[in-house]
């Protein structure tokens, strides 16, 4: 009898071992294996970096001296064997092409991994989060006096001194900053003109391109003025920025908010106006969305001071307004999403409990998922996603559940 329990208690020690050989494997492997690109290969199109022959899975990150403090999964909270779980799916293929999954909570960063094109110093292609950021820009020019809240409210053509107004169609002057943040500007531009005004770049430099854009437009209505995710509005706030600050918008955002988050290895292309586009192409390290997502979850602050004012980062991912079927396809385990100033928003569901999310979203799979209930920060990032809000439920099923009641 006494032979028999022995066998089955090394039987039993031996299956766990199995179970637990890859998350051990690869906690111990990653603090010499962190994967980072090379100078030369970093020059080359995102599209063009190699997959890692090897997932790195890191349940204890390395304190790299960049802002971020770290922890352990599992001592620091989290169900790390859960945790673990998933991240061997993400290795094995089963949730599309990852390569990257970063959470924080309660200020730590307690898992960091990479998969696939992911690299932890290769800034990753953010498609539609450079709303948010552009979004915290417009905050912190507020935080620093160049514009009010009250301005929120006031026509953005108030704010643009080269325009001709006698050349806009009907409405367009009553066209709120507020109205431009959550995709309510109204502006309808047929996909023909839209590409007449490209064969001219010439007429688009500058504030050039908003004239253009309320010229050429649908005339404003209470009809048109409903939810609409597209480009224009983010390009219109983004010019109100560039008129207000000191200097030119893209100087403003790297003084004021990259180099005082210590983001120094990033990318964000100009458009044609010669402004940087603000309803897509930054690039930023999954490292560097977990600041973003701490720098929202600390209500504007970072590191002590308060880069953006925590009125406007609560009006900013609260629910403003809200879209259509047509903009919000079906996920299992979230529902009830809206729209802030360029942040998502959606109440996430496990179990018997609802949890509220604030997310910046880009296409492709790009995530910053901020739920303060739990004081979680959860980063994705992907390639070749279908758009659809997978990650979202993914982290309702499979995320939250490892830290509910920890």
């Amino acid at each position: 009898m006494t032979l028999n329990l022995k066998f089955k208690s090394l039987l039993m020690i031996a299956l766990l071992s199995g179970m637990s050989s890859f998350a051990a494997q690869s906690v111990k492997d990653s603090k010499s294996l962190a994967p980072e690109i090379s100078a030369a290969k970093a020059k080359l199109s995102f599209r063009d970096t190699s997959y890692l022959k090897k997932a790195f899975i890191d349940a204890a990150p390395v304190d790299r001296k960049d802002g971020i403090p770290v922890g352990e999964l599992g001592v620091d909270g989290g169900n790390k064997a859960m945790i673990l779980r998933l991240a061997q799916e993400i290795a094995d293929n089963k949730h599309d092409r990852f390569d990257s999954l970063l959470i924080a909570h309660k200020g730590k960063l307690i898992f960091e991994s990479y998969y696939l094109r992911g690299r932890i110093n290769l800034p990753h292609p953010q498609a539609s989060a450079t709303k948010v950021y552009t979004s915290l820009a417009l905050g912190r020019a507020i935080q620093l006096g160049y514009l009010t809240m009250a301005d929120l409210d006031k026509p953005l053509v108030s704010f643009l001194k080269d325009l001709d107004p006698t050349k806009f169609v009907g409405g367009a002057e009553k066209i709120t900053l507020h109205q431009a943040m959550i995709m309510r500007s109204g502006l309808r531009i047929s996909r023909d003109k839209m590409g007449e005004l490209r064969e001219n770049p010439a007429q688009l430099k500058g504030q050039g391109e908003v004239q253009a854009y309320l010229e050429h437009s649908a005339p404003i209505s209470a009809e048109s003025q409903s939810f609409l995710y597209q480009g224009i509005d983010p390009t219109l706030v983004m010019h109100v920025l560039d008129a207000v600050v000191p200097g030119s918008a893209k100087d403003f955002i790297k003084k004021e908010l990259l180099d005082k988050m210590g983001i120094a290895t990033y990318g964000w292309r100009t458009g044609v106006s010669g402004l940087l586009k603000a309803a897509s192409g930054s690039s930023m390290t999954s490292r560097d969305m977990v600041k973003w997502g701490t720098l929202a979850i600390n209500k504007g602050k970072w590191q002590g001071e308060q880069l953006v004012p925590a009125a406007f980062i609560a009006k900013a991912t609260s629910k403003i307004t809200i879209p259509s079927d047509d903009e919000v396809p079906t996920a299992a385990g979230v529902s009830d999403t809206a729209y802030g100033y360029f942040w998502w928003q959606a109440d996430l569901n496990t179990g018997d409990k609802s949890y509220f999310s604030k997310a910046a979203r880009g296409g492709g799979g790009q995530y910053i998922i901020v739920i303060e209930e739990l004081d979680l920060v959860v980063v994705v990032t992907a390639h070749n996603r279908s758009f659809h809000d997978d990650t979202s439920s993914l982290t309702a099923q499979r995320i939250l559940p490892a830290f509910i009641n920890d």
